[in-house]
């Protein structure tokens, strides 16, 4: 398997070299022979290239298996004119990777805010209320005077359906549980649709029980109960801020772990931010991005049929799991080491296992 691998901003190249020793201990003990190629993305490409994502890495990318992104600077970067395009969004949109599987869960040993709980947000990733994936040329933001901005949202059948599908696939490997959740109340045309696509999926999936919610109200639903939920759809915005709840009610975002899957490709990535204010401090909890580069490693197994990927890939959050439950981890899980020491302490375990 090739990945291309792009530390980017403030805390991504210590979180991704910690990921990096991890990844070459999965690949030596399951014989994964994985090949990592890393490039430059964000503000260091922006430095070198004047553009954050240059042609170059962008085909390096196209000739990889999967690409290991580390998180970007994305609210510094706002005009595409400068060269500042949001690394990101274009991978997302470049490679149509539709469904962004957010697990959330927690861990033996760790300090969870509501609970044990496991589930996992699947979120629409490729349009919405998001400007920069809804026109072919431009942005979906029409400032009329300047007091005034109109922000339009694009919704389709065919996204709607494909995340839908991908949704209750994934349930049929769980707990075969699918929440819906929707704004369809009052963004009746939009949501509507997405709210009918999902239960038109549903039928072809008779073994899932499927319930749906308002957003708002599911918000208060998983915090007041998130073990009662396994496999969660929603739109791209109300995704996005709903997955950020369940990491955090998981104990920390930073085991925020995030894939973006297509038909053909996939990218995992951390699914906090950038940090800029710990960056070099070898505090960051590189946990995210391992457990993301796990995902990858299954989601590559998966569609190859390569059971020793799938292996490595549980080999990896179990890794996870015994060291928050003996403390080998940074300190905002409860443990007493830094980045680098947390992730040369998880790639020996998975090594020795």
């Amino acid at each position: 398997m090739r990945i291309l691998v792009l530390p980017g901003d403030g805390i991504g190249p210590e979180i991704t070299a910690a990921t990096l020793e991890v990844l070459r201990a999965a690949s030596q003990r399951f014989a994964l022979d994985i090949a990592l190629e890393e490039d430059i993305v964000g503000h260091a490409s922006l430095s070198k290239h004047g553009v954050t994502v240059h042609p170059a890495m962008v085909e390096k990318a196209r000739a990889a298996d999967g690409l290991m992104l580390g998180p970007a600077a994305t609210f510094e970067f706002r005009d595409e004119a400068k060269g500042e395009i949001n690394p990101s969004m274009f991978f997302r949109k470049t490679f149509d990777l539709f469904a962004n599987i957010r697990p959330a869960r927690t861990y033996p040993g760790a300090t969870g805010k509501a609970g044990a709980f496991d589930l996992i947000v699947v979120r629409e990733n490729t349009e919405g209320f998001y400007a920069d994936r809804n026109m072919e040329q431009g942005n979906s933001k029409l400032l009329v005077t300047k007091d005034v901005v109109i922000s339009m949202r694009r919704i389709t059948r065919q996204c709607c359906a494909r995340v839908a599908h991908a949704a209750f696939r994934l349930a049929m490997q769980r707990r075969k549980h699918v929440s819906i959740v929707h704004k369809a109340n009052v963004l009746k045309i939009g949501d509507g649709m997405f709210l009918e696509e999902c239960h038109k999926a549903a039928k072809e999936y008779p073994g899932v029980r499927v319930d749906d919610f308002i957003v708002d109200a599911m918000m208060a639903h998983v915090v007041r109960d998130p073990a009662k939920f396994d496999v969660i759809v929603t739109t791209n915005m109300a995704g996005d801020i709903l997955s950020d709840l369940t990491a955090e009610l998981s104990g920390s975002l930073g085991l925020a772990a995030s894939l973006n899957a297509g038909e053909t490709y996939a990218m995992a990535q951390a699914a906090h931010g950038s940090a800029p204010d710990i960056a070099a401090k070898n505090i960051a909890n590189p946990f995210s991005l391992i457990l993301s580069a796990g995902q990858l490693l299954g989601w590559h197994g998966e569609r190859r049929q390569l059971r020793t990927f799938t292996d490595a890939a549980a080999a990896i959050e179990q890794g996870v799991a015994r060291a928050l439950a003996t403390g080998a981890c940074t300190k905002d899980m409860g443990g007493a080491l830094g980045t680098r020491e947390s992730g040369a302490a998880l790639a020996l375990a998975i090594a020795k296992a």
